[in-house]
């Protein structure tokens, strides 16, 4: 009889912790979902971000412009890292790192364009810090993890795998998108092209 009547008692004290590991654990939840990113459904949501993205740093547009005007290649890597973030929707920590970071690359734009200019902070020569004990190896590759995935450097380990999962699946998706988008341009490209050269043969006799 006792163990009829405390097996639901146990049970309910497992499913509470299960909730409470739900909850709290960052490795858990739609963090750790890296198939959403092989779905049709996700993949044409970025490809239409990612155009949209392309077509406003190609028209130049005071938004874009407003970020102290960085080079065309790293403008188009920078829209489409924004693009998969807001693909994201905020749900992971590396599209909030990405979408902050193009924040504040703003804010400092505009303070700096406020500041009048002034001489450059003097380098004091650094001296030479004493080497500790080397770190575990599963240890400095886990940094070096952080240090590639944004916004993820001081995660602990279990977390730290499902973000790069998950960052890593998303980054394939982008890989695919810009391919299929880089071959309709292409072939527009080309088509286009045909087109006038055609055109231009034909009038040339006349």
């Amino acid at each position: 009889m006792a163990s009829t009547s405390g097996s639901p008692a146990v049970e309910e004290t497992r499913n509470e912790r299960k909730r409470k590991r739900g909850a709290t654990g960052e490795s858990e939840g739609p963090e750790a979902q890296p198939s959403k990113w092989r779905t049709r459904r996700v993949h044409e949501i970025y490809s239409s971000k990612l155009l949209d993205a392309i077509r406003l740093v190609r028209s130049g547009s005071p938004s874009a412009a407003s970020a102290a005007a960085p080079p065309r290649s790293r403008a188009v890597r920078e829209a489409a890292d924004r693009a998969l973030a807001v693909s994201a929707r905020g749900r992971t920590r590396w599209s909030r790192a990405i979408l902050a970071s193009h924040h504040r690359r703003i804010q400092a734009a505009r303070r700096a364009r406020l500041r009048e200019p002034t001489s450059p902070p003097s380098r004091h020569p650094s001296s030479p810090c004493a080497k500790g004990p080397k770190a575990p190896a599963l240890a400095r590759k886990a940094k070096v993890l952080g240090r590639l995935v944004p916004g993820c450097r001081k995660l602990p380990f279990p977390a730290l795998l499902a973000e790069a999962s998950d960052y890593i699946a998303a980054l394939e998706m982008q890989v695919r998108a810009m391919t299929a988008l880089a071959e309709v341009l292409s072939t527009v490209s080309a088509s286009t092209s045909a087109a006038s050269d055609s055109s231009g043969g034909s009038s040339s006799p006349a």
